[in-house]
């Protein structure tokens, strides 16, 4: 799978969990994150950037905002098990 699909998946799949994971937390530990975590909230960071067509910008804006996202990134991992 490209990178470019990889990405637009794992932002739907922020888009839909999101909301919902959003509301049961106030705000992000970053403090204990795993890996795993921090790659998938970083990728669906990416996917959410305003110029997704341009990989840096979307790497940066990832690099930024990745913590507002590790709420979903965890609801995705746990639904996973």
């Amino acid at each position: 799978m490209n990178t470019s699909r990889r990405i637009l998946l794992a932002g739907m799949a922020g888009f839909a969990l999101a909301p919902t994971a959003v509301a049961a937390a106030p705000a992000p530990v970053v403090d204990d994150v795993t890996v795993a975590e921090e790659r998938f909230a970083r990728m669906i960071a990416a996917a959410h950037a305003p110029d997704v067509a341009c990989a840096r910008q979307a790497e940066r804006y990832a690099d930024t905002h990745w913590p507002e996202y590790l709420v979903a990134a965890r609801a995705v991992l746990d639904a996973r098990v």
